[in-house]
């Protein structure tokens, strides 16, 4: 087989993407690294709105990652250490009610907390997620209960 200049290789380790940026062995081939760049390339004014809420650690000086990869999914804002993922909703989110529930129950599963904004309420109140986001992190994370019963901080 011959490849053009410009093209993937092949024997290069891909993944499929979904149109939702679901890894799940159909779509269009891409590697994480490079759908992760093109999210955030491409990202709609309450994506951009929200990152500058978040970014250079402004909140409570907490790390947010962008188009960070959990599972089969790209969650649009992750803060590592508090396990929390912050999705922004477009207005095709209203049709994919059911693909969202999966994609946030599976998130969910691997231990985050999900917070979701529509898209209008970020751009029109950014003071107001702000203030829900900030709510949220100053909440201590706790683990579930271990089996002697006894509840541990995960700080």
């Amino acid at each position: 087989m011959m490849l053009l200049a410009g093209h993937i290789s092949f024997k290069r380790s891909l993944k499929f993407l979904s149109p939702l940026g679901e890894r799940l062995g159909e779509g269009v081939m891409q590697d994480e690294t490079t759908r992760a760049r093109e999210l955030r390339r491409d990202g709609s004014r309450a994506e951009r709105t929200c990152w500058e809420l978040l970014r250079d650690r402004r909140m409570s000086g907490l790390k947010f990652r962008r188009q960070h990869a959990i599972g089969p999914y790209f969650a649009d804002f992750a803060c590592v250490s508090r396990k929390l993922v912050i999705e922004i909703d477009g207005n095709h989110h209203a049709f994919q009610v059911d693909a969202d529930a999966r994609r946030t129950a599976a998130m969910e599963r691997k231990g985050w907390r999900v917070l979701r904004f529509w898209a209008n309420h970020v751009v029109q109140n950014p003071e107001g997620i702000w203030a829900e986001i900030e709510q949220v992190v100053s909440v201590p994370l706790t683990q579930p209960l271990p089996q002697g019963g006894e509840e541990t901080d995960m700080k």
